[in-house]
């Protein structure tokens, strides 16, 4: 009876236990769903459903021929899922020898073995991303891999999974590299630097999503929105141009063992940068864009800084052209510090005109402190009213800020205002240097650099880029024309007499600093050389600025080491763009008050309109459907114009309805941007080319 008693009080408290924990369970589990309800439904979502990041194709950053600066070049590797839903034992068996067999001819750096062994032991262990190979592949390989056994079954029923990696060419090399710029390794991270930072958002694009829902232990796509592609950057960069400068500064480098410098052209009318140019001499002697000094160094300008000056004086009307200063023997005294001209012996007795065209720094100097050490303050506010104190505010990152000294601030010196007034105790970057000096060319207006013409998608014009004018006038007209005509007498009769020439006039200024350092100040003695103007002088269409820092071989003067790089770049850009009816000759002006300009076209429509007007004209015999013209003293003379099958024509002078006749007809898309005639066309005459390519026309 006890025993029975025992028993029944064990299973009574096991009863009331189990019941017990049934209750806390339902509980539980009532609060789970009415308390912590939407949590937990959130969990089973997120394990049941996720969502795939699908990256967008990044923009190209084009030259302003629409030819490729920057581009992404996808590669991809090669996974397989060997649990894939649709992967059955007899699909993978009867396939593997023949996969293997072309796995091993495609790499060619393993046997149809050692393949077929590493994919049955990644079945065996049921890999869900077996690496193939560890080599990328291109995208017209990965088209020849989709046709291998398995793998043309797609991911369901082959396992094939390709995995896209992006990266980023520069089809020019080192060409402008610095100011095109470069991404982060952490593709999320965008552009480090350059155009590639500058237009990050523009050319990244929309990534896309790809949800997808646990299907029977199988992921199944449930929806998918597609990624929208970069933008393109079409950018200011001329590349024919872009090399003129870099070949004539790298030469000048090497020459004079320099330790770097840059070079850098600038449409006058626009502020569009054609063409610049940085290199620098890395631990292997060699020079590479290293560093974007043409934006962020700013040093001492030195005698370039004296136009600045002599506006100021002629602005007010302290001095004129004519005025006798006297230099002495080549120096003199600001307090107890000394001021010297290069000139051993000094110059004497100078004009105006004459102290700016020698670079007189004791000429220079005494102008500006003579009529401004009463009031420096007037001096400065002019420079500041310039815009000489401000930078330039360019979209690419990095631009160092220029310096200017006011009067008393803390480090404002009695001796300050002279050394000031030719280039020294203040800082600039070469390219606000430049843009000063454009501004003279272009009748004092002041325009902001320019790097991007327009935003493009797939061809099509997304936004257009104008010019921005930082300053409607810097000065009067009248003070324009004088020191114009004073740096014209530079190159003339100054101290750039070795870049003069026949053909073309050429205005502009030397510069040679002394460069200091926070830690020896001037006296290791390193020189920047440089020479900044603009050419022809007498119509500017470009700006152009040369700086050599730290030149060798005790050859250090501007008008050596920067003159010369200056000249190389101006004659082979005369010879590229003026001498080839970019510019018009005295002749060809004459020729025009003669005879009309004509666009070459089809020939019969031209034959039509010179009869009807009555010009004469020789080449009315020619078997040609197309044909050029081209003016001569009494006549109009027409020559054929031959487009032969399978190479791209040379459509330039062409108007846009001839031009897209021709390129239609032989297969190829036309892109057109501007009106006109044709300026510029993205694909080279004379290249091959496959039926539907696309060829980017600029009119002008």
């Amino acid at each position: 009876m006890q025993i029975k008693k025992s028993i029944i009080l064990r299973f009574g408290l096991l009863y009331i236990g189990v019941a017990a924990l049934a209750v806390v369970i339902l509980g539980k589990a009532l609060y789970l769903r009415i308390v912590d309800g939407d949590k937990w439904e959130e969990v089973v979502e997120k394990h049941n459903n996720k969502d795939i990041v699908i990256d967008a194709n990044r923009g190209d950053i084009l030259a302003s021929d629409f030819r490729k600066l920057a581009c992404s070049v996808p590669t991809y590797r090669i996974y397989m899922d060997m649990r894939a839903h649709g992967l059955s034992d007899e699909v993978f068996d009867g396939n593997i020898d023949s996969l293997s067999y072309l796995l091993s001819r495609f790499f060619g750096d393993r046997s149809k073995a050692s393949f077929k062994t590493g994919l049955t032991k990644a079945r065996a262990q049921g890999k869900r991303y077996y690496r193939v190979h560890t080599r990328r592949i291109s995208f017209t390989e990965l088209k020849k891999v989709k046709e291998f056994p398995l793998f043309r079954l797609g991911a369901n029923k082959g396992g094939f999974i390709p995995k896209k990696y992006e990266n980023r060419r520069l089809p020019f090399g080192e060409l402008a590299a610095r100011t095109v710029g470069s991404l982060y390794a952490e593709k999320d991270l965008g552009g480090r630097f350059g155009l590639e930072m500058a237009y990050n958002n523009s050319l990244k694009g929309i990534s896309g999503v790809s949800t997808r829902t646990r299907v029977s232990g199988n992921w199944v796509v449930e929806e998918q929105v597609e990624p929208v592609d970069g933008h393109d950057i079409v950018t200011t960069i001329d590349i024919g141009l872009q090399d003129v400068a870099e070949s004539a500064l790298l030469q000048q480098l090497q020459k004079h063992k320099a330790d770097h410098g840059c070079a850098v052209l600038m449409e006058v009318e626009t502020g569009k940068i054609r063409a610049i140019a940085n290199l620098g001499r890395a631990s292997t002697g060699k020079y590479i864009e290293k560093y974007n000094y043409a934006i962020g160094e700013a040093t001492e300008p030195g005698s370039t800084f004296k136009l600045a000056s002599m506006i100021v004086a002629l602005e007010d009307g302290v001095v004129q052209l004519g005025d006798s200063i006297e230099t002495g023997k080549g120096y003199c005294y600001f307090y107890d510090r000394k001021m010297t001209d290069s000139h051993h012996g000094g110059y004497g007795t100078l004009s105006v005109r004459e102290v700016f065209e020698k670079s007189s720094n004791v000429g220079v100097s005494k102008i500006i402190f003579d009529n401004y050490r009463d009031n420096p303050r007037r001096f400065v506010d002019r420079l500041y009213a310039m815009g000489l104190n401000k930078p330039l505010g360019i979209e690419i990152k990095g631009e160092a800020i220029p310096k200017l000294k006011y009067p008393g601030e803390k480090d404002w010196w009695g001796t300050t205002l002279p050394w000031m007034s030719i280039g020294y105790e203040i800082q600039q970057t070469p390219l606000q240097v430049l843009t000063f000096y454009n501004a003279v060319a272009n009748n004092g207006r002041m325009v902001k650099p320019m790097f991007v013409e327009s935003i493009q998608h797939h061809g099509e014009l997304i936004k257009e880029i104008t010019p921005t004018v930082i300053n409607p006038s810097i000065c009067s007209l009248e003070t324009i024309e004088k020191v114009h005509e004073m740096m014209v007498g530079v190159v003339e009769r100054g101290t750039t007499k070795n870049i003069k020439n026949n053909r073309y006039q050429i205005a502009g200024k030397t510069g040679t600093a002394q460069i200091s350092n926070e830690t020896t100040s001037y006296k290791d003695k390193k020189h920047q050389a440089s020479f900044v103007g603009y050419f022809p002088a007498d119509k500017p269409l470009y700006s152009c600025i040369v700086v050599v820092h730290a030149p060798s071989n005790n050859v250090y003067y501007a008008n050596v080491v920067a003159g010369s790089v200056f000249k190389e770049i101006s004659d082979r850009v005369y010879a590229q763009s003026y001498q080839h009816s970019e510019i018009e000759t005295e002749f060809e002006v004459e020729l025009a008050k003669h005879q009309p300009y004509s666009k070459g076209g089809k020939k019969e429509d031209l034959v039509t309109v010179l009869e009807e007007v009555g010009i004469l004209f020789q080449g009315k015999e020619l078997e040609a459907d197309w044909i050029s013209t081209s003016a001569r003293e009494h006549d109009i003379s027409l020559k054929r114009k031959n487009f032969p099958a399978g190479i791209v024509p040379n459509v330039k002078g062409l108007g846009a309805k001839d031009a897209v006749a021709i390129l239609e007809n032989m297969g190829i898309k036309v892109v057109l941007s501007g009106v006109g005639r044709v300026k510029q066309q993205s694909m080279t005459a004379g290249q091959n080319y496959r039926k539907g390519s696309t060829i980017y026309l600029k009119m002008g």
